[in-house]
């Protein structure tokens, strides 16, 4: 165990003097570890060491250790002898509600009576808020967002007043360097490390030496730091490298007959979640899907149904991850690398935690950097925007909406920018309008540039790991900083051996998987309403429904889709464009009138898309009607709506509309992705008395 802080100074008491007070500490953690474990279980000697640490009056500690080796425990034992003593509640800051959920039940197994604040509980809060002024509640915990609420807000000066001890959990979420740092964490943690009196116990299991300086130097110089090794002993690590998108669903097919217990297999996005759920229950194997699109009350059956073994695995994104609480998992498997060895240990680390031997198995994607280098730059600050944004605040306040139509910066870069410059104390927000504080705004460049440079080395070492350049367990300590990083001889690279089925799943589930991928429908949901600020207003009159060939990096095209991007211009592999007629034929079920002509969507070179449309046409024994012309250069990238749709108003123009014959119209094109284009097409359509416009896509992108 490495005890010497970089930033922080060692303050252990020591010494016979202080040998009641460890006893104290051992006797809480006695208690409690009996509670959660049973009779027989026996505490580490450094739990007991940062109990004691934390019982000590203000004091200041942080605990990095490898998931599993029982950082709650600790902050359970110090909340059991702090109230033992008549002291205030324990405060646990927690990133998930997941978690949350986990942490309100073992505090409840450990003796304590604990309550939760969060947004799926308001109903709740004013209980919960007397049960705390009645001393009637030994913890809360909190989401960090609650700092926002003006309800949390105006109790937390009373309540920090309160409290005998602080935890932050997962502390790496309050750094700027963590895999997983968020803006509302940081906020939050910078207020409730204010109190002068209430110790503070930061835990974190995924934090290298850049992470854990950071979180010292907020918590403070006298802080005591207990940092020990990360190897995992129960946990076989194996890349399976160079499989294609089929081979990786057929492997896992395979691969479930034989994986111990049950598990989690992780995805790098939503809608690899939802259609890998899909392919896996044709296979006949119990599986769900789990991702930040599933409400809490679905969330909540599905962590329950697994951690009862009520399905083999949940496919799931990082969403499933921090403090999920289920010590016999049995396997992690990774289709496709986050873009982190921090949060690749994170994740993985969920497996092997009270079992002798549990699986954690990476097959790598040639699309997960594409997926990194969005969420690397997602996050970071841009100088020029965050100008924009503060010249539309100056002079009044401004609702989201509003911000996002008068600055054209889209949605989610410009919700993850209000919440930096929130922490810096630059705007506010009340209610839904954001405002500014009068507090200028300094650009920390050396800072960004310096963020973004180590999330390109991170992303360089999980191209090395997913190419098994030496051992795997090894490979991840000394990415992590471990103070004592060392060959395992279990892993993929230290035996040479790779788990069932190796590199060769079956050609029975090579073939399932071909059919259902190639067999999968693809909506294309119409936009509703206009953004503010351009020529049309209200309820959108466009296109009714869309189906689409393909989404996103669809396993099941991809080599189809990397053709049609690379291709020669109005070239459209001949496989795409039998795909296109198979989606009409399963969609034209469904239709409440057949299309009575073909018409391509505008675009500046329509060429493809006339090609897809001359080739629906006469599949179809449809006219084709080619009315729409395209004035000037494309939309702007990357933008919020308003700018997107004002662009398009202009440059598309009905040509030939004296030629649409009556009734519903097919709208085909080859790629989609905002929808706006289609749905400004489809309303120019509709001025000219067109009843029904449909639209199809050979690629919907995200």
């Amino acid at each position: 165990m490495n005890t010497t802080p970089e930033p922080h100074s060692d303050r252990r008491p020591d010494g016979a003097a202080d040998r009641p007070q460890r006893a104290w500490a051992m006797a809480h953690m006695d208690t409690v570890l009996a509670r959660l474990a049973g009779p027989h279980a026996q505490p580490r000697a450094d739990q007991v060491d940062a109990v004691h640490a934390v019982l000590q009056p203000a004091s200041r500690v942080l605990v990095v250790q490898a998931t599993g080796w029982g950082k709650s425990a600790v902050y359970w034992a110090a909340t059991h002898a702090i109230r033992s003593t008549g002291g205030g509640p324990a405060l646990v800051v927690s990133p998930l509600l997941a978690l949350m959920r986990d942490q309100v039940a073992a505090a409840e197994r450990a003796g304590l009576k604990a309550a939760t604040v969060n947004s799926t509980n308001f109903g709740d809060w004013d209980e919960v808020f007397q049960q705390l002024d009645d001393d009637a509640i030994d913890v809360l915990l909190v989401s960090p967002e609650r700092l926002g609420n003006p309800r949390f807000a105006a109790r937390l000066g009373a309540l920090l007043a309160r409290v005998g001890l602080i935890v932050i959990d997962e502390a790496h979420c309050i750094s700027d360097w963590g895999f997983d740092f968020r803006p509302d964490y940081q906020r939050l943690a910078r207020a409730l490390l204010a109190t002068p009196t209430a110790s503070v116990l930061a835990t974190t299991a995924t934090a290298n030496e850049r992470v854990t300086h950071d979180i010292g130097v907020q918590l403070g110089a006298n802080t005591v730091t207990f940092r020990g090794t990360l190897a995992r002993t129960s946990l076989t690590l194996s890349v399976v490298p160079g499989l294609s998108p089929l081979e990786r669903y057929a492997w896992i097919a395979d691969a479930l007959a034989q994986l111990p217990g049950s598990g989690i297999i992780y995805v790098l996005t939503v809608a690899e979640a939802e259609r890998l759920t899909a392919f896996l229950r044709t296979c006949g194997h119990a599986v769900d899907a789990y991702s930040g699109q599933t409400d809490a009350d679905a969330r909540q059956q599905v962590e329950d149904r697994l951690r009862h073994n009520q399905v083999k695995a949940v496919v799931a994104t990082s969403a499933l991850g921090m403090g999920y609480d289920k010590p016999d998992l049995g396997f992690c498997v990774h289709v496709g690398s986050p873009s982190t060895p921090v949060a690749y240990y994170q994740q993985v680390g969920r497996a092997g935690r009270g079992v002798a031997h549990a699986e954690g198995v990476l097959l790598p994607s040639d699309a997960d950097e594409r997926i990194w280098d969005y969420f690397a730059t997602a996050s970071i600050p841009d100088a020029a925007t965050a100008a924009k944004v503060l010249a539309c605040l100056a002079g009044a306040g401004r609702g989201l909406l509003e911000l996002e139509a008068e600055t054209g910066v889209r949605r989610g870069r410009l919700e993850a920018l209000l919440k930096i410059l929130a922490v810096e104390g630059v705007v506010h927000k009340d209610g839904a309008v954001w405002t500014c504080t009068g507090v200028p705004y300094v650009h920390d460049t050396a800072k960004w540039a310096a963020l973004a440079q180590v999330r390109q080395q991170e992303a360089g070492i999980m191209r090395q790991y997913a190419h098994g350049q030496g051992c795997l367990m090894a490979y991840l300590q000394t990415a992590l900083d471990d103070p004592s990083p060392a060959p395992c001889g279990r892993c993929s690279v230290c035996t040479g051996r790779l788990p069932f089925p190796g590199l060769t799943p079956s050609p029975d589930s090579l073939i399932a998987a071909h059919n259902f991928l190639r067999g999968m429908d693809v909506d294309i949901e119409p936009r509703k309403r206009w953004p503010a600020g351009v020529g049309r207003k209200g309820a959108i009159r466009g296109f009714e429904a869309g189906r689409a060939v393909a989404f996103a990096d669809d396993p099941g095209w991809v080599a189809e889709l990397q053709a049609l991007r690379a291709g020669p211009t109005g070239e459209v592999p001949e496989a795409l464009l039998a795909g296109a007629v198979a989606t009409l034929g399963r969609w034209a079920k469904t239709w409440p009138a057949r299309p009575v002509c073909v018409v391509p969507l505008p675009a500046p070179d329509m060429a493809a898309n006339r090609v897809l449309a001359a080739h629906v046409a006469r599949k179809g024994r449809l006219p084709l009607h080619d009315v729409f012309g395209w004035h000037g250069g494309p939309a702007p990238d990357d933008a919020a709506s308003t700018p997107v749709v004002a662009h398009l108003e202009s440059a598309i123009r009905l040509t030939d509309v004296a030629s649409l014959p009556d009734g519903p119209v097919l709208l085909v094109s080859t790629t989609a992705q905002t929808r706006w284009t289609a749905t400004v097409a489809a309303a120019l359509l509709r001025d000219q008395g067109v009843s029904q416009v449909l639209v199809l896509a050979l690629h919907l992108q995200p």
